[in-house]
């Protein structure tokens, strides 16, 4: 059975935008959802995830912007992408926070085409890991409605710990927002994961105020997986208790904000 098993009941198409191509798998109906992987890739357990806003009355678009899509995680591969996304690709920030990674703007333009072809009261987000921030960016661009942060772990540094990979510009346009149309952000994770410092989310905290809701969760609340808890809607997803209400509470803001 190929990798892409996992993806046979989405449909397939590429998305360019200022010269980056990336593969886009949709499937549903409503509102549209950007559904970003985490490292290793789109594996198995974020397709899980999307199914599930899928199955809630939405439309979700998931890109492929590293990995094999659709293949399962391993120690391994998670460790041959990584080094090759940390040397290789530049559309990723990794190691600095000060101002948010090229592929936003290709996350953003496909938000907007999203909109545009799903209607609602616009587009919801949510980034994993890598990706985690990216739906903070992306809401510089008006499509965007509903941000979800779901472990944050850019930029990875010591000195970096309270940064949140958007410029100072970037985050008065998302403040703003957040005033005008009276909307807010949700954050997820782990309190013991070293890849998201408590002082990541007190920044968040700090600059967005009573905007920010976030959702702090307790290493027995994590299902056994091969890492220590990070992943909340995924590896460490239980089918009960905390990290499943986690991953109603993201459906139900996703729900409450496109107006699905």
């Amino acid at each position: 059975m190929s990798d892409e098993a996992a993806l046979s009941a989405y449909t397939k198409f590429d998305f360019t935008h200022d010269g980056r191509t990336y593969p886009v798998y949709r499937r549903g109906s409503g509102p549209a959802v950007i559904v970003m992987h985490e490292m290793p890739g789109l594996h198995p357990l974020v397709v899980r995830f999307a199914d599930r806003v899928a199955a809630a009355g939405m439309t979700v678009f998931c890109p492929s912007l590293f990995g094999k899509p659709g293949k399962p995680v391993s120690r391994g591969y998670t460790l041959t992408t990584a080094l090759g996304v940390l040397c290789i690709r530049r559309e990723f920030y990794v190691w600095r926070g000060d101002r948010s990674s090229p592929v936003v703007d290709w996350l953003k333009a496909l938000a907007r085409q999203a909109h545009s072809d799903c209607g609602g009261k616009g587009v919801g987000a949510v980034g994993m890991c890598f990706t985690g921030g990216f739906a903070l960016a992306m809401m510089t661009d008006p499509s965007v409605v509903a941000p979800v942060l779901s472990q944050p772990s850019l930029p990875i540094n010591k000195k970096g710990a309270a940064q949140i990979g958007v410029s100072r510009e970037e985050l008065a346009c998302v403040k703003g927002r957040l005033a005008d149309e009276d909307l807010s952000v949700l954050g997820l994770r782990f309190k013991s994961d070293k890849l998201v410092p408590d002082a990541r989310f007190e920044t968040y905290r700090r600059e967005l105020g009573d905007r920010f809701e976030a959702i702090e969760l307790e290493d027995e609340d994590a299902a056994p997986a091969i890492i220590p808890p990070h992943s909340v809607l995924t590896l460490h997803l239980k089918e009960d208790g905390p990290t499943k209400a986690a991953e109603q509470r993201t459906i139900q803001f996703f729900r409450e904000r496109t107006g699905a």
